[in-house]
């Protein structure tokens, strides 16, 4: 009795954790967006964002006085660490960025939701059964964002739909791929922040290779970008990064429950849908999209449900 409860209260914690995630990591969507409206360079945005992340999750670590056991565990498997930071954050954020170049923030965002179905398809990579209903309310989660889009996906040109398409289908693999890998060979002492923030350190090498040929290409970034990307570093690189991977690490060894966190990031779509709008003045949905909305919250809490 008092197991279960514990495991009711555990769940609804990370519940809660990944809906704020997905308020938090909307920032994202919106600010790169903007970025570039304002004729920001794409590569820049994903750059300046984890340039920005390093140092704000250093201090945090260092106030952990966790510096030390954070490289101490990197020493010990360099390239486990190198290989899947660089995919869960490098090849995870730059294809994201280019995707944004596209269209608007809120069908970024809505396209992003790809990854919840992903991170089900994956489960078996870690021994686990694939959970059928998690991966049933995923579809109708999915089906919901399809509608969202369709207005906007008809006065969109066809090489730029695929191009944004498999830009977003890469990222959203990449995303719980890299999350997964590093919970399961991370020491299971180091922190939540301790953990970003050795993946945010491995990413590095990727990182300094984006800038060197963003600067080959398009010169320096603009201070306006260099902002925007600051607020995108604290909003979505660290706190809501923080929050999503504390509540998949809560719920790790079940892979329904993990599949329900994963699922809490459709959350970023209604967030997203909102600030476009009101900030960046985003047109409305059509009604088919209001529908995909309605249908979206039904999948969300239908996987709460099943999870």
């Amino acid at each position: 009795m008092w197991k279960t409860c514990k495991t009711g209260l555990v769940m609804r914690r990370a519940l809660f954790y990944g809906l704020l995630a997905s308020l938090f990591f909307a920032f994202t969507f919106i600010f790169n967006r903007s970025m570039n409206l304002d004729d920001g360079y794409w590569l820049w945005s994903a750059v300046l964002r984890y340039v920005f992340m390093l140092p704000i999750l250093g201090v945090l670590v260092w106030r952990q006085k966790g510096i030390r056991k954070v490289t101490l565990e990197i020493k010990k498997q360099p390239f486990t660490w190198l290989l899947w930071s660089t995919v869960g954050f490098g090849l995870f954020y730059m294809p994201l960025s280019m995707a944004s170049v596209y269209g608007e923030s809120w069908f970024v965002a809505a396209t992003w939701q790809i990854t919840i179905v992903a991170g089900v398809l994956l489960t078996p990579l870690f021994g686990k059964r694939i959970p059928v209903k998690n991966l049933l309310c995923s579809g109708i989660i999915l089906v919901g964002i399809f509608l969202l889009q369709l207005s906007h996906v008809r006065g969109m040109e066809t090489d730029g739909l695929l191009t944004a398409l498999a830009l977003i289908i890469a990222a959203g693999f990449a995303y719980p791929l890299g999350n997964r890998k590093m919970m399961q060979h991370a020491c299971a002492e180091l922190t939540t922040v301790q953990r970003v923030f050795g993946m945010t350190l491995c990413s590095m090498p990727f990182w300094i290779l984006c800038a060197l040929y963003a600067l080959y290409t398009n010169g320096m970034p603009s201070g306006g970008q260099a902002v925007q990307s600051a607020v995108v570093a604290v909003f979505s690189g660290v706190i809501a990064t923080v929050l999503f991977f504390e509540a998949t690490n809560m719920v790790k060894n079940n892979p329904k429950q993990l599949a329900v966190i994963e699922a809490t990031q459709s959350g970023e779509v209604l967030f997203t849908l909102a600030g476009g709008i009101l900030f960046l003045g985003d047109a409305l949905p059509a009604a088919a999209g209001m529908a995909g909305i309605l249908i979206i919250v039904v999948g969300m809490v239908l996987n709460s449900f099943w999870g």
